[in-house]
C-alpha cells in the first residue's frame, strides 16, 4: 500500500511543476520577407554613383592646350575631385582644392603631371590625374572674295590646328564664277606681331603640282577676281 501512495505523490508533484513552467515567449523581432516588398528601404543598398565624366575627344598626338579648351579632370579614386569645364580666356582651369591653375601651353599629359604634383604637394598622397580634352576651343578662318559663301568658318573638329586650302574653299561652297583660284591671298598673323600675306596659286595645288597648304585657325583667305 505504502509504495502505490508514494507513486501517486510522484505524480502530483510533477503536474504541478509542469503547470507552474511559463509559456515560451513569442520574439518581438519581426520576420523580414526574404524577397524585397514594394516600398521598403534598406540600409544595405549601394551609395549611388558618382555621374560619369563625359566623354573625351580624340585630340592629335602632342596636342597643346589652349584658352577656351573644354577639358575633364579625375583623380582615382577622389570622386569629389572631379572636374569639367572650360580653360578661361587667359587659359585658367578652376580645380577642386588648387584653385584656379594655369594650363594652356601644355599638352594633356603636361597637364596632367602639373595637377599630381600639385596635389601631392599638400592634399594628396601618390595621387593619380587624368586629364582628358572634352571639346575644342572654337577657332576660326575666314573665307573672302570670289567665293560663293563668303564669311566665318570654324576648323573641323578633327582639325583643330588646321586644313587644307582646297578643303577650306570647299566650306565656303567653292569658286565663283569669275574667280581666279591662281591668286589666292591669305592673310596671317605671326608671332611677332605683324600681319604678312601669303601667295597662294590654288589652281596648281588642285592639279597636284604643289603638295597643299595649310590654313591656320585665324587666317583670312581671299580668292582673287578672273581679269578676264
Amino acid at each position: 500500500m505504502l509504495p502505490r501512495l508514494l507513486l501517486i505523490a510522484v505524480t502530483v508533484t510533477a503536474g504541478s511543476l509542469l503547470a507552474q513552467s511559463p509559456a515560451p515567449v513569442a520574439s518581438a523581432e519581426p520576420v523580414r520577407p526574404a524577397y524585397p516588398v514594394p516600398g521598403m528601404s534598406s540600409s544595405s543598398a549601394a551609395p549611388a554613383a558618382a555621374p560619369a565624366l563625359p566623354p573625351g575627344v580624340s585630340a592629335p598626338s602632342g596636342y597643346i592646350l589652349s584658352a577656351n579648351d573644354q577639358v575633364a579632370v579625375e583623380v582615382f579614386g577622389e570622386e569629389d575631385l572631379r572636374t569639367n569645364g572650360r580653360l578661361n580666356g587667359e587659359g585658367n582651369l578652376s580645380v577642386p582644392l588648387l584653385g584656379s591653375i594655369h594650363l594652356a601651353g601644355l599638352t594633356l599629359t603636361q597637364a596632367a603631371s602639373r595637377l599630381t604634383d600639385l596635389y601631392a604637394r599638400d592634399y594628396l598622397v601618390n595621387p593619380r590625374v587624368n586629364v582628358m580634352l572634352v571639346g575644342y576651343a572654337k577657332r576660326r578662318f575666314t573665307m573672302l572674295g570670289q567665293i560663293n559663301r563668303p564669311g566665318s568658318y570654324e576648323m573641323p573638329d578633327g582639325s583643330p590646328e588646321g586644313i587644307d586650302l582646297l578643303e577650306a574653299v570647299a566650306m565656303a561652297g567653292g569658286y565663283t564664277r569669275i574667280a581666279a583660284p591662281e591668286r589666292v591671298s591669305i592673310r596671317r598673323h605671326s608671332s611677332s606681331g605683324k600681319d604678312e600675306i601669303i601667295r597662294v596659286d590654288a589652281k596648281r595645288l588642285a592639279r597636284g603640282d604643289r603638295g597643299n597648304f595649310t590654313v591656320l585657325p585665324g587666317d583670312a583667305i581671299t580668292v582673287g577676281e578672273s581679269i578676264f
